[in-house]
């Protein structure tokens, strides 16, 4: 009777964190405050699975380069997005892929060259259904540690989770959650995620150890 309660709980949570069936959300990327790309997200749910694509296309100079487009599929869970396929498209390159065994955990990734079997870790998510897992598990306090996987390996992440303050976007204002991820030579990543959008993402810093900013904005989000 106790195992049907907690697994009721869960179910119950699971339902009450999560966003609208369909997410769309456009960004704005600056390089050092110069516009660099405009990327578009496209996130779908339904009947305990997603869908999540991402498109890059250039602007100025950099629409030359062609685009990039990253798919994610796979299952929603109680611990929240569980992913079973990655892939990373871009113009002039080869694809990455990941793939998830969940079961034997493994996964196997791919890039320029034979593909590789790996041990799962224990926090697994791919390099873009990440961003949405937090839709689905509110992050809480203290840190999150992440294993981001996509073609070329698995890298361990681990962020601060802290207070975000009221951050005026294209898309809107929004009381935000920040993660926080330092490492050496000043280098960090900054996540802010919207409390009342669901803890969607709605910005994305990347600060290089040259100082380089590539800043990735809400531009606008709408639930179709």
């Amino acid at each position: 009777m106790r195992n049907w309660f907690l697994l009721l709980i869960s179910v119950a949570a699971l339902a009450q964190a999560a966003p609208p069936a369909r997410v769309e959300i456009d960004y704005e990327v600056t390089r050092n405050g110069m516009a660099l790309a405009d990327i578009e997200h496209r996130f779908e749910h339904t009947g305990g699975a997603y869908q999540l694509t991402e498109t890059w296309r250039g602007r100025g100079l950099f629409y030359l380069r062609g685009k990039i487009r990253r798919e994610s599929r796979g299952a929603i869970t109680a611990h929240g997005l569980q992913p079973l396929e990655y892939s990373d498209k871009r113009t002039g390159r080869d694809t990455e892929r990941a793939t998830f065994d969940w079961n034997a955990k493994t996964v196997t990734v791919q890039y320029q060259g034979d593909p590789k079997i790996l041990p799962l870790p224990p926090h697994s998510h791919d390099r873009l259904a990440f961003f949405y897992q937090f839709a689905f598990v509110p992050p809480q306090a203290g840190q999150v540690a992440l294993d981001v996987i996509d073609g070329k390996g698995i890298s361990d992440q681990l962020y601060s989770v802290e207070n975000g303050e009221r951050l005026v976007t294209p898309a809107g204002a929004f009381d935000t959650v920040k993660l926080v991820r330092r490492k050496e030579n000043n280098e960090r990543a900054e996540l802010w995620l919207a409390r009342e959008r669901d803890f969607l993402p709605v910005r994305l810093l990347i600060v290089g150890k040259d100082g380089t900013r590539l800043d990735q904005v809400a531009t606008r989000i709408s639930s179709p």
